[in-house]
């Protein structure tokens, strides 16, 4: 079993990534209206691999947070929905992780 200090290694981790797929979620609809209304496809396939990857590393990020700290189901699958809204893992690792402070 890993100590308590690299499972909030592991959260903290998971926080940043989930912010950053957030945020890449609302920079990959931004640049839509790019490709669809300018033909200007360059920023809508970076920004979108940057949200692909982004998004593969937070449901790693999730599944690992979820054996190590032992998350209750419906944490994670509530940060699984969230992760198909834009602004949603930012709205819950702010609504979760803030509201224990």
């Amino acid at each position: 079993m890993e100590s308590k200090s690299t499972n909030s290694t592991l959260v903290q981790l998971f926080r940043g990534v989930a912010v950053a797929e957030g945020v890449s979620y609302l920079a990959f609809g931004a640049s839509m209206p790019l490709k669809y209304g300018w033909g200007i496809l360059w920023p809508n396939q970076w920004v979108g691999m940057a949200h692909g990857a982004l998004f593969l590393a937070f449901c790693g990020l999730l599944a690992a947070v979820w054996y190590a700290e032992r998350w209750p189901l419906a944490r994670v699958l509530a940060f699984g929905l969230a992760s198909l809204l834009p602004y949603g893992t930012i709205w819950l690792e702010r609504r979760v992780f803030r509201a224990k402070k």
